[in-house]
């Protein structure tokens, strides 16, 4: 089929190779404007528009395709289908218009759970037992058109945001390729979201990476695995700024926040209920360390207290 993509990071990337190796025709790629990022804010361009200049294939990176001139670039393309995948702009009813099989979204949820910016996150923070993909017609609403097709994969005990990231580009990319060979074949059905189970995956704010010892451990080590590796869970010590890469449940009781034990076997630290050990560290401009090796440039003592991060 011929195909105007739409995407940006590394998910996005992963179906758009997909389908070029499954001999779709790309005609063009839609993918937000490079943003200024990291300490020297030096632009830095997605996933998507990296692979796509590779492969030769057009690139289009319009602020907003709300305007004439970006409807009019992208029915110049004269696409079959559009094809969205974490894109993140907001798609027109215009736009959704503009090709005979409409917009396809990839989605990394069960929808209508974690419909939103965030599903991935949102998931591992809610300590949910399984996620997938959804392949969705799209409407004009957030992630509330029917769905094509829908897959699910356990999350492990192991799982952060990189891993689950990773083994659901993956499912997404083998999902769309079957996706459009049954709609090429008018086998594709649309079947509505149900109206029970509809739920939100806001975009993570900074503030919530922030540890929140009163809070219970278990919840602790989710936002540990669903903020790495980034944001990164924060915390601080002694007003030193420090990232979580690492931690697990553990027993110990105190007031929130003190450290029970320090020990190359884990940092202890007294949660709203339970404990949890800090089993990787790291300080503001330094390297990741595992415990050990932390406190030996760091001397921690039991009795000492995390604060709150900015």
């Amino acid at each position: 089929m011929r195909i105007v993509f739409a995407g940006t990071p590394a998910f996005a990337a992963r179906a758009l190779a997909a389908l070029l190796d499954a001999g779709h025709e790309l005609a063009l790629v839609l993918t937000q404007p490079e943003r200024p990022a990291g300490r020297g804010l030096k632009s830095v361009s997605g996933a998507v528009r990296d692979f796509a200049e590779r492969r030769a294939i057009p690139v289009y990176q319009p602020a907003t395709l709300g305007t004439p001139d970006a409807l009019v670039r992208i029915a110049a393309a004269r696409p079959e289908v559009l094809v969205v995948a974490a894109y993140g702009l907001i798609l027109p009813q215009a736009a959704l218009e503009l090709a005979p099989h409409g917009a396809i979204n990839i989605h990394a949820s069960l929808l209508p759970r974690w419909r939103g910016a965030a599903p991935i996150q949102r998931a591992l923070l809610a300590g949910d037992p399984e996620t997938g993909v959804t392949i969705m017609q799209m409407d004009a609403g957030l992630d509330t058109g029917p769905i094509i097709q829908q897959r699910s994969i356990a999350i492990a005990p192991g799982d952060d945001a990189q891993t689950l990231h990773d083994r659901l580009a993956e499912l997404g990319a083998m999902m769309i390729v079957a996706a459009l060979e049954a709609l090429a074949a008018g086998r594709a059905r649309r079947v509505p979201q149900p109206a029970a189970g509809a739920i939100y995956a806001p975009k993570i704010r900074k503030s919530e990476s922030a540890l929140d010892w009163s809070r219970a451990a278990l919840e602790l080590e989710r936002a540990v695995r669903a903020f790495r590796p980034a944001p990164g869970a924060r915390a601080v010590l002694r007003d030193e700024p420090l990232k979580i890469w690492s931690a697990r449940l553990a027993s110990g009781r105190g007031d929130p926040g003190t450290v029970l034990q320090a020990a190359a076997s884990g940092l202890r630290v007294a949660c709203g209920e339970d404990a949890l050990d800090v089993l990787e560290l790291q300080r503001a401009g330094g390297r990741r360390l595992a415990v050990g090796e932390f406190l030996r440039g760091f001397a921690v003592r039991p009795g000492e207290r995390f604060g709150a991060a900015r």
